[in-house]
């Protein structure tokens, strides 16, 4: 061929093998861009079931009245079920936790109910209610207590903080029977004069305990460092 060109067949050949890549990059290239992949999903998928789970315990810090999870001790369960064998009627326990008094209510007969703004804790009292036999007794919801009624209630327990026993006694005032039984636990209030009390050894301090308002007993129980 005049010119001194190639053959066609040779540029064509060329062109080929210089835009073609070593099959082992490719493999290469594949295989880290999959565990890139995978990797973000594995983060990714942390963080939201992080969040799922951290979330309910975290939002009540930032409410306006903080109402933490603290469990219950077997001493105060003990104090309480002592108050409550000399009463009837129902029971709700305003902020249950992980329900461990509606649950110690429901095995002494009681129809015990518990609010809790926490989903996590209300399905697991829910769980522990059923694999202690009383789930038929002891109902949870998920519920803020202040857009509950407690009318129907003759027995009411309360692990509070003391920013929001004074809401919550006025709220209980209107809406109880007077012949309600309240039993207040850690800390009084603010108004009501208990007419009950007993003494608590704890950790070597001593700390008061029990208590009725205007027909309503109810029970202080301060924690103690």
């Amino acid at each position: 061929m005049e010119g001194g060109g190639a053959p066609p067949e040779t540029l064509t050949e060329e062109s080929q093998s210089g835009c073609v890549l070593p099959t082992s990059l490719e493999a290469s290239g594949l295989k880290k861009s999959s565990w890139g992949f995978l990797l973000t999903g594995i983060v990714g998928g942390t963080l939201v079931a992080v969040y799922a789970v951290a979330t309910p315990f975290v939002t009540p810090a930032l409410r306006r009245i903080c109402l933490p999870f603290v469990p219950a001790t077997a001493k105060q369960i003990e104090n309480v079920v002592k108050m409550l064998r000399s009463g009837r009627g129902p029971l709700v326990d305003i902020g249950s936790g992980d329900g461990r008094i509606v649950i110690a209510a429901a095995k002494e007969g009681f129809t015990a109910v518990g609010y809790e703004l926490n989903p996590w804790l209300v399905w697991y009292s829910r769980y522990r209610a059923w694999r202690e036999g009383v789930q038929h007794l002891a109902k949870f919801y998920i519920s803020d207590l202040w857009k509950v009624t407690f009318s129907q209630y003759s027995n009411v327990v309360i692990f509070g903080v003391p920013q929001m026993m004074p809401q919550l006694e006025k709220k209980l005032e209107l809406e109880l029977q007077d012949d309600a039984r309240v039993i207040a636990c850690r800390f009084p209030f603010p108004h009501w004069t208990p007419d009950q009390f007993w003494r608590l050894e704890v950790r070597g301090q001593s700390a008061s305990r029990g208590g009725t308002f205007r027909g309503r007993e109810g029970e202080s129980v301060p924690d103690l460092p």
